[in-house]
């Protein structure tokens, strides 16, 4: 059984899965959604999660600096709950202040050009936060 990692954001959701002793999380894929039309990539989603046996859920909760949830949080409540309906799975929600910038850091550091960076950065910062989740259980 496997954790996934997710970044969800308003066009995009980054997914990442953990080994299957829990240790370490990698990025897998970013899959296209369209928030305002009302497609979240559900049906993709259980896909990923009968296939790769998924047991559990970490959604990155983007909070405020000052610890307030705004509306990119809500948003990502409301992914959370959605999944946890569909499928029946505990869905953790995990802070992931400042993950994007750790990404796009680490990406920048790596001189990757911008244009792939684009492409890697939502399953690079739903491995980070799912790394993030693993960590803390492995203590």
């Amino acid at each position: 059984m496997r954790i996934m990692g997710l970044d969800v954001g308003s066009k995009t959701v980054g997914i990442a899965l953990s080994d299957e002793l829990g240790w370490t999380a990698q990025g897998l894929k970013t899959i296209q959604i369209n928030e305002t039309e009302g497609e979240y990539g559900f049906e993709e989603m259980g896909t990923l999660i009968k296939e790769y046996d998924v047991s559990k859920i970490v959604v990155g909760l983007p909070k405020n600096m000052n610890g307030t949830i705004g509306p990119r949080g809500e948003a990502s409540q409301f992914y959370g709950e959605e999944l946890t309906k569909r499928f029946g799975i505990p869905v953790i929600l995990w802070d992931e202040r400042l993950t994007t910038v750790a990404a796009e850091r680490v990406l920048i550091d790596a001189d990757m050009s911008r244009k792939k960076r684009k492409k890697v950065i939502d399953k690079m910062a739903a491995s980070m936060i799912l790394q993030g989740y693993l960590d803390s259980q492995n203590k």
